[in-house]
């Protein structure tokens, strides 16, 4: 009873039912007390009241129907909604988890739009930063050459007012282009000469024209005091005293490393200027023809180079000359290993053909053995003797 109150209480539509119950029931009563009152019968208001205790009891049946029929609706609503619940939820999961996928490839996209850019802007960096480094490098090693130059030129200018310091400067730049130019044995520094004295350089040439002298001591005071003269008698003055030391450098040169049998016929004298072997050609070409008289080859350094190339080519001649009398002493040997080899084949030969003979004899032999064995095997010794001839018996 109290489970039905409290559905009751808890349902308006069983609520209001019961309170609709409870007025039938109260009219009811209010009729009855009519009926009481008019006392016709005591009867008939028992009847009524056992017509209301029916009443009730139906009423309470009905309610019980209404309670049950409206429990199973709101069971079929809270189904319903929760149905309808899931499947909105279930929607929305998946409008969220495309728009959470459309958002994480947006996000995608960008990322790798933004990294392609960031790359490409740091390439380019990369790539100004280091045109940048190499353009500094440049301009470092420049300066770098610059103060190495400026250095070079003091000690250029040092040398050049040493004696001893500048003929050590042509023996420099006559070693490093004759080092260039040659093989390394066919030179020799510093030679002893003959007559005692000393030579720059002696170039091994093949007879003829023999070893070849190559001086680089040459006086360059007397060119650099025509060059710093103004005047012209001072210019004149200084042309004819550097004309002068020239001739009596082509004479020492003549006296000293030219020697008949022992050096070539002539010898060069190594000029370490451009400018300096110009100069001679121009302002004293007699001296020139001079020093061609003399036998002493005046050369600069590019002449120089010259004629070294064709040294090199007269030694490589000559080493060609020796290699082909190697070569045919090797051919006239070979030819005479040919010939013993051939002797020697053709007598193998005739052991290989005699071996072969006495083969063919003991394959003969072992035929004559072998029907012999057989014929003895077969022998009838009850019956007459046989004999049977061989074949080459």
């Amino acid at each position: 009873m109290t489970g039905t109150l409290d559905r009751l209480l808890a349902d308006p539509l069983l609520l209001g039912a019961a309170a609709l119950g409870f007025f039938v029931v109260l009219l009811l009563l209010m009729a009855s007390l009519r009926a009481a009152r008019s006392a016709r019968t005591t009867e008939a208001l028992a009847g009524e009241l056992r017509r209301l205790g029916q009443g009730q009891t139906q009423l309470a049946g009905s309610l019980q129907t209404v309670s049950e029929t409206a429990a199973q609706t709101q069971m079929h609503v809270l189904q319903t909604v929760e149905t309808r619940l899931a499947e909105v939820q279930r929607q929305m999961a998946e409008r969220l988890a495309e728009t959470t996928l459309r958002q994480q490839r947006s996000i995608g996209e960008m990322h790798e739009k933004i990294q392609e850019v960031l790359h490409g802007q740091t390439e380019k960096t990369g790539a100004s930063l280091t045109k940048l480094q190499e353009r500094l490098a440049a301009i470092d090693k420049a300066q770098d050459n610059i103060q190495k130059l400026s250095g070079d030129v003091l000690s250029l200018q040092d040398i050049l007012a040493n004696k001893q310091s500048r003929g050590a400067f042509g023996e420099i730049q006559l070693h490093d282009i004759v080092s260039k130019a040659l093989p390394a044995d066919s030179y020799t520094w510093q030679a002893k000469m003959p007559n005692g004295t000393r030579a720059d350089c002696l170039v091994h040439l093949p007879n003829p024209p023999g070893p070849i002298v190559i001086d680089a001591k040459f006086p360059l005071e007397a060119y650099e005091h025509y060059v710093m003269a103004e005047e012209r008698d001072q210019k004149k003055r200084a042309l004819a005293a550097f004309g002068h030391s020239v001739r009596k450098h082509i004479r020492d040169i003549s006296d000293k490393y030219i020697s008949p049998g022992d050096t070539a016929d002539g010898a060069m004298m190594f000029l370490p200027s451009e400018a300096v072997y110009a100069e001679l050609h121009a302002r004293l070409p007699a001296i020139v023809r001079e020093g061609f008289a003399a036998r002493v080859w005046i050369v600069s350094p590019t002449t120089c180079m010259a004629t070294l190339n064709t040294m090199r080519a007269i030694l490589k001649d000559a080493r060609m000359r020796e290699q082909a009398g190697a070569i045919r002493t090797e051919l006239g040997l070979l030819h005479g290993d040919v010939e013993r080899l051939s002797d020697r084949v053709a007598n193998l030969d005739r052991h290989f053909e005699q071996a072969r003979r006495d083969v063919e004899q003991i394959k003969i032999s072992a035929e004559k053995a072998g029907t012999r064995s057989g014929r003895l095997h077969n022998f009838d010794f009850e019956g007459p003797e046989q004999h049977t001839a061989l074949p080459g018996e």
